[in-house]
């Protein structure tokens, strides 16, 4: 078979080096956990999304055992919201984590995988009233962000005629900048003070825990250090004032994982800390103020990309090679922004799932959408594909599979590979019948025949 023309240019060769683009390729994958990346692609199609069991629960495992060495009473509780695939949650609440949710769909979702009412935290900024019902019948553990919530769980608690247990959430200064100021109630100008006053005006709220979450992809532990001291000395705080006792703080999440941030020099792998270094912050200063406390309060953890996004893969097919006007090369692959929608703020591996050329190009990475900023990765050194190759994404399981959009392109289907090795469709690729099922044509355009003329 003839060789595809490539038009000869000089490069200059700089053999397993880092630039700021990122490393060198040296490497290819061509299987996952064992699967050919051919045969999924052959069975399932491409794009496609692979998560790797074996990664989830060791990774889940991980991060309970660093949390649970070091302190006495440690809850995860699993982020919906990173990714709320029935078969990824599942197997989390099978692991022993609860749900954390955040809107009424995910709350659903969590009690129809059987997870009971009262191991289920429901957080974010607008919980309807009749989910709100729903939850407090269930005795679910609601975290108040707004006075108006305050409100519509004092009638509600009038309603069920039964007090409604809660926490707060707060936010506060910690270090991280810009600060997550509108979730939850300010710490430092007595917005939270105020919250539970009124909580405790009126005796139909009970008030269990304190919440907060300080960012997202947090690479400094010692905020987290910060933020214990002061959820802990508020808790001083309301216990002197009101003589109430907190027995539960929840942390959130946050927690980085090996993804490399765009302006990140470092790779990732190497730039994150680990798991690790956040539990010796966070439960450190848990057991140095534990004296405050009757007993150690239960520490709620709501991490979700840190647990999960090195068990998700993107398998993609290059369509085209291409030569930009400046020179620059460029490669199409057939997954794109509404797919890959990490790529907006990550710089994810890839991976190529050949052996391929070791001469290796500065190279732009686009999708396949009619879209000038469908681009997935600005600038890499990479080897001249071709049309039929495949690449492989990595890490790419938080967000993506909750975040992607269905525009021009169908979106894929997902595949989860168990610790036996065998792939299981978790999720079908979409379709026209699909796309369509909700749609409905009123019967006076439906009735009118296609009336289109050539000029």
């Amino acid at each position: 078979m003839a060789r595809e023309y490539v038009k000869p240019r000089i490069l200059q060769q700089k053999e397993g080096m880092m630039n700021k683009f990122g490393a060198v390729a040296s490497r290819f994958m061509d299987a996952i956990e064992g699967v050919k990346v051919g045969r999924l692609v052959d069975e399932y199609g491409s794009p496609l999304f692979v998560l790797s069991e074996r990664a989830i629960r060791q990774q889940y495992r991980h991060a309970v055992r660093e949390f649970s060495l070091l302190y006495p009473r440690v809850q995860f509780s699993w982020s919906y919201k990173t990714n709320y695939l029935d078969a990824v949650c599942a197997l989390y609440h099978q692991e022993g984590s609860w749900a954390e949710v955040v809107s009424e769909f995910e709350y659903e979702k969590a009690v129809k995988l059987g997870v009971p009412g009262e191991k289920i935290i429901f957080n974010g900024p607008y919980k309807p009233y009749e989910a709100l019902k729903t939850a407090a019948r269930r005795k679910s553990k609601i975290h108040i962000d707004h006075m108006e919530e305050i409100a519509a769980l004092e009638r509600i608690a009038r309603e069920l005629k039964q007090p409604v247990e809660v926490a707060i959430r707060m936010n506060m200064d910690t270090g991280i900048y810009p600060m997550w100021s509108r979730f939850g109630f300010n710490l430092e100008n007595q917005e939270a003070f105020a919250a539970v006053s009124r909580i405790q005006t009126t005796g139909k709220l009970v008030l269990k825990g304190l919440h907060c979450h300080i960012g997202t992809f947090i690479m400094e532990p010692n905020a987290y250090k910060v933020a214990v001291q002061k959820m802990v000395a508020f808790t001083r705080k309301i216990r002197d004032e009101f003589g109430v006792g907190i027995e539960y703080l929840d942390l959130g999440g946050g927690f980085p994982s090996t993804n490399t941030l765009h302006g990140q020099y470092l790779p990732g792998s190497q730039a994150n800390l680990g798991i690790g270094k956040y539990a010796e912050a966070i439960c450190g200063e848990l057991n140095r103020c534990g004296s405050l406390f009757d007993k150690p309060p239960l520490l709620l953890l709501e991490s979700g990309r840190a647990l999960i996004d090195e068990a998700g893969f993107l398998i993609a097919s290059v369509v085209a090679r291409k030569r930009l006007s400046d020179g620059t090369a460029a490669l199409v692959l057939d997954a794109g922004i509404n797919t890959l929608v990490t790529a907006a703020w990550y710089k994810h591996e890839f991976i190529p799932a050949q052996a391929y050329s070791e001469i290796l190009e500065n190279t732009i990475l686009y999708g396949p959408l009619c879209m000038n900023i469908d681009v997935v990765r600005p600038l890499i050194s990479f080897p001249a594909l071709s049309a039929g190759e495949r690449v492989v994404i990595h890490p790419v399981g938080a967000y993506n599979m909750t975040q992607w959009m269905q525009f021009i392109r169908y979106r894929p289907a997902i595949v989860l590979i168990d610790t036996k090795g065998s792939p299981h469709v978790v999720r079908k690729a979409e379709d026209l019948a699909y796309l369509t099922e909700l749609e409905e044509i009123p019967a006076h355009i439906r009735e009118k025949k296609f009336r289109g003329r050539l000029a």
